[in-house]
């Protein structure tokens, strides 16, 4: 017996929309998935290979969302970032059993935002009422989970999941590092924004600013008044061996750039940026956190090699544990791993 429709609500992202529905078209093919799109993007952007509407204003179409809802047998929702979507929720709240949230980080750590004006309190207000109600939370973080039990009540049903091909891990052809390169890359952060805390580990940098090395600083996306202002101190304490990275860069251009570094430095105060971690520790490379944000018990639980933000040096990677990380990175992000993780959830 053929079951119902699942319906997928998702804000407009594109490097995360498009493969996903590639995903679901290449494995789940049945007829079931419809998409609800919204935000700066049209119709014609959508495949034609996928049920999918475009709502660029979801407060406009408050009809036809609800009607999708109630219809749906399953509501996933990509990302709570959407007030609007928070109100229609919180105003039917008996569709809340059988949605199931897909924490993107953001949505989540809003609860910590540094200026708690009365939007903030408006908006936590009505993230309260739903993320409590809620029947199913997914992620493949736990500790995500386990912050949306301590700072919102939630009580729904844990399914671990990769959720998205960006954190799968992918095997690329990438060019070598020719032997007489000596120079040691870095990789700060990966966007502009705040929570990456760059000019803290520019700080602790300053010990090794006399040494051989570069220091790349994804600041293509995010804020650029905080953006401008990591580039100067940069430029101030490290010179031109301070590297930013302004322009946006091909999927297949950043990961050769990728490949070239040594070191990567994510001094996040939250879960963020994981698809570049998973890539970075399958291509072999020292990778650095805060050991106080979830990811850093995902991989101490999965029994990859991390370090602590709090203890930096410069030396480079044991070949043991280089070996291992990348054993275990290809084990536990794989194809495979997510189709099986996302078929236990559209059948359960």
């Amino acid at each position: 017996m053929k079951q119902g429709k699942i319906l997928h609500i998702v804000g407009w992202d594109k490097k995360f929309v498009l493969p996903f529905m590639s995903l679901i078209h290449k494995h789940f093919d049945d007829g079931r998935h419809q998409f609800i799109v919204y935000g700066l993007v049209e119709q014609h952007e959508m495949p034609a290979t996928v049920d999918a509407v475009v709502y660029r204003r979801l407060q406009k179409h408050i009809y036809g969302l609800s009607k999708a809802m109630y219809q749906a047998e399953k509501i996933i929702i990509h990302g709570l970032s959407s007030s609007h979507l928070r109100y229609i929720l919180s105003l039917q709240p008996w569709l809340l059993k059988k949605c199931y949230w897909v924490i993107w980080g953001g949505d989540l750590y809003a609860h910590l935002a540094p200026n708690q004006n009365s939007k903030w309190k408006k908006d936590e207000f009505f993230r309260h009422r739903v993320i409590k109600r809620l029947g199913h939370l997914i992620t493949y973080v736990e500790g995500d989970v386990e912050l949306a039990r301590q700072w919102y009540g939630a009580i729904g049903q844990y399914h671990e999941c990769l959720m998205y091909p960006s954190n799968i891990y992918q095997e690329h052809l990438l060019p070598a590092r020719p032997d007489t390169d000596r120079c040691i890359n870095l990789l700060l952060g990966n966007s502009a924004y705040p929570s990456n805390n760059h000019l803290e580990i520019l700080e602790r940098l300053l010990p090794f600013r006399d040494q051989n090395i570069a220091i790349y600083t994804p600041l293509s996306y995010g804020k650029k008044d905080y953006a401008a202002k990591v580039i100067a101190t940069g430029h101030q304490l490290f010179g031109d061996k301070f590297k930013p990275l302004t322009e946006f860069m091909p999927l297949e251009q950043y990961l050769a750039l990728l490949s070239t570094i040594d070191i990567a430095i994510f001094n996040h105060n939250r879960q963020q940026g994981m698809g570049n971690l998973i890539n970075l520790l399958g291509l072999g490379k020292k990778v650095y956190l805060r050991s106080d944000v979830t990811p850093w018990k995902l991989f101490e639980r999965l029994g990859i090699q991390i370090y602590d933000t709090a203890r930096l040096d410069l030396s480079p990677i044991a070949p043991a544990i280089r070996d291992r990380n990348q054993t275990l990175i290809r084990q536990h992000f794989s194809e495979e791993r997510l189709v099986a993780q996302l078929k236990a959830i559209f059948e359960s």
